[in-house]
């Protein structure tokens, strides 16, 4: 008799709506300081005011860190200027977003339009009528700034290059920049057409951070367009420094007589990665020399405190009507923050955010930030993700679960 009324009882959960909740199992609330954590060495501040004056020649530029956004270094960051074909870095987030849509695949060949064909300026020579792949399209503007190839991929995306332009303001106004404006999608000298330091250095973070497939274009100091045929091409990086400086792998030159010589240069050494941009500066040389000095600068000057690994787990919440039980929740990726070489203790504090579970969910999924602050002041994040499909329990699949269970003698 006892079990005939369980049975009824589990009978009338499954009749009404129910929801999905999470019930956090650790002793921390949703949103609180979980943690605190000390570093022997010293937060990182950005450095206006050193005597030193890494980039006299330039008109503006700045360093960052590239997870964090951190400013390291900065010159005139927010003035507006010209600044050429690093214009295309924004091209590039716009392709590389339709390639991880699916909309475009890097093998798709496509026919050479003849506007396309008749762009001037650095070009790869592309002839009206030539077919050729997207692949080799990006490798033309990624290592020879190719204003033809990049037309050509503005058609491919969106028709003409003027709703390509269109798609290149909307993208900069959800990255959050307010000095940023494109009249075109190649950087050739047009009045209205302008950035500034700190914009094209956020342009950058997204690119190697949110689409890092770019470095595999952007690293490469020599390659080929057309190998395979009568009319092959050779391809050498307008960036000298995927050659001469170490750990350097990308990003963008730039030339008009407008905005004179440009560079966004990244570089990787000891799990810090860097951002330099340098605008308006009179020789090409000088710009790549001005370059590396900013880096040199911020890999004497800051490291990378790797705080917690990928994989740790930072919280464990039990699921309420799921196909899991408990569930762990983990970092991302390594969580760190950027600090200088100074030796003194540092508090760090965790707040955690778990947003509200929606199932199902897919292995990877984010559910949630981890915040780092230190003084109450934010110096790091990281995403935090399931580890495992998650799937919703069906009425039918709850009942024969009810049932297996009195069968069983569970309940």
């Amino acid at each position: 008799m006892k079990k005939i009324f369980i049975f009824i009882l589990l009978l009338l959960t499954v009749i009404f709506p129910y929801g999905v909740y999470a019930v956090d199992n650790t002793n921390n609330n949703e949103g609180s300081n979980v943690n605190t954590e000390e570093s022997n060495t010293n937060a990182e501040e950005s450095n206006e005011d050193d005597n030193t004056e890494l980039i006299s020649n330039a008109t503006s530029g700045i360093l960052i860190e590239a997870n964090s956004g951190k400013i390291i270094y900065e010159k005139e960051k927010d003035k507006q200027v010209p600044i050429a074909s690093m214009t295309k870095m924004v091209a590039q987030i716009l392709i590389l977003e339709n390639i991880e849509k699916g909309n475009i695949k890097w093998d798709d060949v496509v026919t050479v339009s003849k506007n396309a064909a008749e762009m001037g300026g650095s070009q790869i020579y592309i002839s009206e009528g030539e077919k050729i792949t997207i692949e080799d399209l990006m490798k033309g503007i990624s290592m020879a700034s190719g204003n033809d190839a990049t037309v050509q991929m503005a058609e491919v995306i969106s028709g003409s290059e003027a709703n390509f332009v269109k798609l290149m303001n909307k993208k900069v106004k959800e990255l959050g920049l307010k000095n940023t404006v494109f009249k075109n999608c190649t950087g050739l000298d047009e009045d209205g057409h302008f950035s500034s330091a700190y914009d094209m250095a956020m342009i950058a973070r997204d690119l190697v951070v949110n689409h890092s497939e770019i470095l595999r274009f952007s690293s490469v100091y020599e390659d080929y367009l057309r190998e395979d045929t009568d009319n092959k091409f050779w391809l050498v990086n307008t960036n000298k420094l995927v050659r001469y400086y170490e750990g350097a792998d990308g990003l963008k030159t730039g030339h008009t007589d407008n905005a004179k010589y440009c560079l966004a240069a990244t570089a990787k050494k000891n799990n810090l990665r860097l951002i330099g941009i340098v605008l308006g500066e009179e020789v090409s040389k000088v710009r790549n020399s001005e370059t590396m000095a900013l880096l040199d600068y911020g890999f004497s000057n800051v490291k990378v405190n790797t705080l917690k690994k990928k994989g740790t787990v930072i919280k464990r919440i039990q699921l309420d009507k799921a196909s899991e039980d408990v569930v762990d929740i983990v970092l991302a990726d390594d969580l760190g923050v950027v600090e200088d070489n100074d030796t003194s203790k540092h508090k760090y504090t965790y707040d955690v955010k778990i947003k509200d579970i929606k199932l199902p969910l897919k292995n990877n999924s984010v559910v949630g930030k981890i915040i780092v602050k230190e003084n109450g002041k934010e110096v790091g994040s990281g995403n935090l993700v399931v580890t495992k499909d998650i799937d919703n329990i069906g009425y039918f699949e709850l009942l024969l679960n009810g049932l297996k269970n009195i069968i069983s003698g569970n309940l």
